[in-house]
């Protein structure tokens, strides 16, 4: 009788496909070499990480010292993810950073594999992107006052909600991966709202046109990260699986397989709840000022973009080729550098070290930790007082937070003058900046902040009582 003790016995580690070999076995009542041969013929072939990391694109240039260091780690950081075995390409764009642990895709990166979707390349933020809409001659102020009425900033949901589609949520009922209470209810709650980082709310004018116009960007929240939870447990299977000696950070699920078909499916209700999830606020502002909106675009900046059985993993980096944004219109996309400079409307097209992307805006040189530290010496008000000059920047839980102000960026002419020299877009038009929200340091009034400073005041009042 063959058992898991008696494969295991054999030099070989539990896995998925112990079971129909154990059946098939006593069925058959295999042994000794027959056993061996039945074994070696069905289970998963082991997946090596490539000897020498595969050669990728990198159009990028240092301009400082701080950019010279930076660079250096995303070439490191890059030279080790390139040795995941599903890889066939790869590329950097002039706004990367590493991010992570080495080894991990940095921001501004561009990973192809074969029949593999990589979790971690397209990280918790799934679908982050950015939407524009044009509406016409109008005071900047009041677009900015009216979206500030209507979004939401922070780490939770809304108590306000806006109704979710019937539609949609039978989709993602229909999804294995996504039909839980805790999905759904992220779904739910988390529609209209932006979270926090560097994602924002943005109102300026058109350089060509005049005209205002209100620019979104952020991912797909709870929702999204929900399933990237989902999704790196279900890699980390695999990769025990057929790949152990890959970086758990870039386990892989095989398309080719049930729980790849799922994931992908899954990815793609994400991406339709993000894109859902910037039109509720554009539209909800556009109705505080009763006005019809028009010219309206969107792509995404951080998803997986598939061709035949190649998987584009993007982690920051803006599509250029129409084959990757199905919804597209007119052939244009959105670049954000920071709030102080514009938003470059852009369109170009495919090239052999660009693999069809731009960057998307917003890398760093140094850490946020290190942009603190670099400002010590000045207040948090002196900071944002001289990097925010004749503009109007509102922080929506009040509190400053200098790592989102654009000295904590690159240096966005730089950025510019790469995206011309290695062919990654042309600027067709930009949206001058007038203002724009963001979250500020939300945390620091977070219910657990508060309590743990009342209670260490109360403690100190107590002392002073004794």
């Amino acid at each position: 009788m063959i058992t898991g003790k008696t494969l295991i016995e054999m030099g070989y580690k539990p896995a998925k496909w112990f079971g129909d070999v154990i059946a098939h076995a006593n069925e058959n009542a295999l042994e000794g070499a027959a056993l061996i041969n039945y074994i070696e013929s069905v289970r998963p072939e082991i997946i090596e990480p490539y000897d020498k990391p595969l050669d990728f694109y990198k159009n990028i240039r240092a301009e400082n010292e701080d950019e010279m260091n930076n660079v250096a780690q995303v070439l490191e950081t890059m030279q080790h993810l390139m040795t995941t075995p599903t890889l066939v390409a790869g590329a950097i764009m002039p706004d990367a950073c590493p991010t992570g642990a080495k080894g991990q895709i940095p921001v501004g990166g561009i990973a192809v594999a074969q029949n593999a979707i990589h979790p971690a390349m397209h990280s918790a933020d799934i679908c982050c992107s950015v939407m524009m809409t044009n509406l016409g001659q109008i005071d900047p102020k009041q677009v900015l006052d009216a979206a500030h009425s209507v979004t939401h900033f922070g780490g939770d949901g809304r108590n306000d909600f806006f109704p979710f589609p019937d539609e949609l949520t039978e989709k993602i009922k229909a999804n294995y991966l996504l039909n839980t209470e805790k999905s759904l209810s992220l779904a739910q709650t988390h529609l209209g709202t932006q979270g926090d980082g560097n994602h924002f709310l943005f109102v300026g004018r058109s350089e060509q046109t005049g005209e205002t116009i209100l620019v979104t960007h952020h991912g797909s929240r709870g929702f999204g990260a929900n399933l990237y939870g989902i999704g790196m447990k279900l890699a980390e299977y695999f990769r025990k699986e057929i790949s152990p000696k890959t970086l758990e950070k870039n386990a892989w699920i095989p398309f080719d397989t049930t729980e790849g078909q799922q994931y992908w499916e899954a990815l793609q209700l994400v991406r339709e709840w993000t894109k859902l999830n910037h039109t509720v606020i554009h539209n909800a502002a556009a109705e505080k000022l009763k006005i019809e909106p028009y010219n309206r675009f969107w792509n995404e900046h951080n998803f997986v973009f598939k061709e035949n059985d190649l998987f584009y993993h993007a982690k920051g980096a803006t599509p250029l080729d129409d084959k990757f944004v199905p919804d597209s219109l007119n052939g244009l996309r959105l670049i954000p550098l920071n709030m102080s400079e514009p938003v470059l409307i852009v369109k170009g097209e495919t090239t052999a070290h660009n693999l069809g992307f731009a960057p998307h805006g917003a890398g760093r040189d140094i850490s946020r930790s290190q942009h603190l530290r670099n400002n010590a010496h000045k207040t948090f008000e002196q900071i944002f007082a001289e990097e925010t000059q004749n503009l109007d920047v509102r922080f929506f839980s009040n509190n400053i937070d200098i790592s989102e102000l654009p000295s904590a960026y690159k240096n966005a002419q730089n950025v510019q003058a790469q995206m011309k020299e290695f062919g990654l877009g042309e600027v067709v038009d930009r949206i001058l900046p007038y203002g724009c929200i963001m979250a500020g340091d939300w945390q620091k009034d977070a219910p657990w902040k508060v309590k743990a400073r009342n209670k260490y005041l109360q403690n100190e009042n107590d002392e002073d009582s004794v």
